[in-house]
C-alpha cells in the first residue's frame, strides 16, 4: 500500500493526488460502488479504518475518515492518503483545523465519486438528527451506534425522534442473527406467546430494541431483565398453553434453542466483529423499514 501525505493542503490538491496515484498503481475507481464517509476522533480512528477497510474487501469505496481536531488552531487541512493493491479502495484520512472543523462538509463535497451512493457513519457520538447535520446531509444511508453514547439504552429508546428515511444503527444490525433464529424457531407452530424476557448485558442498547421488535411482532409484553453477558444472553418466551420457547447464549458464540416437546439444539449464535456489521449495512441502501417499525415500537413502549 502506498501511502502519501498532504500538509496545508486544499480539497482539489487531495483529488489530483488520487487521480494521479490511481494512475501509477493502474487502479481506476470505476470498481468503487460507493464512498463511505466516516466521523470519528483521533482514538477512535484505528479501530474504525481497520473495520471499514475490511468492509470494503466486499464494498470496494473510497473512504473519507473526518478527524476534527483543535478548532482554536489556525486553519488548516492535513490529508493521509492510503491506495494500493492491497487496499479494496481508497482510504483519505483528513484532520480538520481552526474553523474547517466546523464545515466538513466543504471539504469533503469535492471528493466524493460522482454517480455513487454516499453513507455516513458515525463510530462514536453522532449528532441527535444525523440527517440534519451538515455531513450527513451528503448522504442517503446513516449509521449511527448506540453502544458509543454516554447513555447506550437512552441513545437508542430516542432514535425516533430524528429518524428520516435512511438512518440505521449498529445496535439493530448487531440483532440479525438473534431476529434470523427467532423467526426460524415460529417455522413450525409453537404456540400463542402470551409474555416473554429480553436478557443482557447491563446497558446493552439492543436488548430494549429486541424487547420492541419482538413485541411488536408477537402482540405480547416482552420485558428486558439484566444479566452477566457480555452481549445477549437469553430470549425466554412463555407459550400461553405452557412451557417456554428459549434462545440462551454463554459464550458469545453458540446458543441453545429450547422448545417444548422437542430436543434441545445447538446453533451458531457468534457476536460478530464490526467488519461485518459494518458490511451488512453497506449491503442494504435503500431505507430500513423493520428498524423504523423496531424504534416506532420502542418509543412507545418507553413512553409507558
Amino acid at each position: 500500500m502506498t501511502t502519501f501525505n498532504l500538509t496545508e493542503t486544499t480539497a482539489s490538491k487531495i483529488s489530483s493526488t488520487l487521480t494521479r496515484l490511481r494512475h501509477q498503481m493502474g487502479a481506476p475507481a470505476v470498481g468503487m460502488v460507493l464512498t463511505l464517509v466516516m466521523v470519528v476522533d483521533e482514538a477512535g480512528q484505528y479501530d474504525a479504518v481497520r473495520a471499514a477497510t475490511d468492509a470494503a474487501r466486499e464494498h470496494p469505496s473510497r473512504i473519507l475518515v473526518v478527524i476534527n481536531r483543535d478548532p482554536a488552531e489556525a486553519n488548516r487541512l492535513d490529508a493521509e492518503i492510503r491506495v494500493g493493491e492491497s487496499s479494496p479502495g481508497e482510504i483519505v484520512l483528513l484532520r480538520l483545523y481552526g474553523k474547517l472543523t466546523g464545515h466538513a462538509d466543504s471539504v469533503i463535497t469535492p471528493l466524493l465519486l460522482t454517480d455513487t451512493p454516499v453513507v455516513v457513519w458515525w463510530p462514536g457520538a453522532s449528532p441527535a438528527v444525523p440527517a440534519k447535520d451538515s455531513v450527513g446531509q451528503l448522504a442517503s444511508r446513516r449509521i449511527t451506534d448506540s453502544r458509543a453514547a454516554r447513555d447506550s439504552v437512552k441513545a437508542i429508546t430516542t432514535r425516533l425522534d430524528g429518524y428520516v428515511p435512511g438512518d440505521t444503527d449498529l445496535a439493530w444490525t448487531r440483532l440479525t442473527p438473534w431476529r434470523s433464529l427467532l423467526a426460524a424457531a415460529f417455522d413450525q407452530p409453537v404456540g400463542t406467546i402470551e409474555s416473554g424476557v429480553v436478557e443482557a448485558a447491563a446497558g446493552n442498547p439492543s436488548a430494549p430494541l429486541l424487547a420492541a421488535w419482538l413485541s411488536q411482532r408477537l402482540g405480547a409484553p416482552i420485558e428486558v431483565a439484566e444479566s452477566p453477558g457480555p452481549g445477549l444472553t437469553a430470549v425466554r418466551l412463555a407459550i400461553a398453553s405452557g412451557g417456554e420457547l428459549k434462545v440462551s447464549r454463554s459464550d458469545a458464540r453458540l446458543a441453545t434453542l429450547s422448545k417444548p416437546g422437542q430436543p434441545d439444539r445447538r446453533v451458531a449464535l457468534t457476536r460478530r466483529p464490526l467488519s461485518e456489521l459494518l458490511a451488512e449495512e453497506l449491503r442494504r441502501l435503500d431505507p430500513d423499514e423493520t428498524y423504523f417499525s423496531a424504534i416506532q415500537q420502542l418509543a412507545k413502549v418507553s413512553a409507558h
